[in-house]
């Protein structure tokens, strides 16, 4: 399915989930938290990062792809913000990320949708030190807790709308570089963002990630 319908949907929901975040959670000067990784190689404005394992809390929503994101944020911030089994909040992590995939505690980032089997997946990530064992059991029976294995992934970041255009020109862009490197990706693309829509375009950071295979 188009990445632009994806997008533009996904671009409402996560306006909706900036508004419940700015009842929520106080402004904060300090950075999010994001899951750990080192970049191990730089090419050109692309960067090869290996990241730790890390938990995410997830849900698979029918779709289409065009309303993944309305259908799955709701369900992901009733659970971080304390629908759950202990009434235990996160704080807010990045980035949010969604991806095309075939076949109160601080909240994390990224938020990552993909396709999958019977609709699409959408994932927050959970702060560090949470484990599927560790974290609040869901009372939404939608919600799954899930350790993501440690991976290596190209990155292109960029800034500006959150729009199918600037998606695709980044998108190339990445690919173009890895096929210089003679490097192949595997699965599809995942697109993150860092920020609430609040945040000024020009100052929004936003990603695209296309995973590589890690060696022996």
């Amino acid at each position: 399915m188009k990445m632009d319908r994806t997008l533009a949907r996904g671009a409402v929901a996560w306006a909706v989930l900036g508004g419940l975040l700015l009842m929520v959670l106080p402004m904060k000067s300090h950075a999010t938290e994001e899951p750990d990784y080192k970049v191990v190689q730089k090419l050109a404005a692309i960067e090869l990062r290996e990241y730790a394992a890390y938990t995410v809390a997830e849900v698979v929503v029918r779709g289409p792809a065009a309303d993944a994101g309305n259908q799955a944020f709701p369900i992901l911030a009733g659970y971080i913000f304390g629908k759950n089994k202990g009434e235990r909040k996160f704080a807010m992590t990045a980035p949010v990320t969604q991806a095309a995939e075939p076949v109160k505690l601080e909240m994390t980032a990224p938020v990552t949708q993909s396709s999958a089997p019977g609709g699409f997946r959408v994932q927050f990530v959970l702060p560090k030190g949470v484990t599927p064992a560790t974290a609040p059991e869901p009372l939404d029976e939608r919600v799954v807790l899930r350790e993501i294995a440690p991976s290596r992934v190209a990155v292109i970041q960029y800034s500006g709308f959150w729009s199918d255009a600037n998606y695709q020109q980044h998108l190339e862009k990445l690919q173009s570089a890895l096929r210089e490197a003679n490097l192949t990706p595997v699965g599809e693309a995942t697109y993150s963002r860092y920020d609430a829509p609040f945040t000024p375009w020009f100052l929004r950071r936003n990603e695209i990630w296309l995973h590589l295979a890690i060696g022996p």
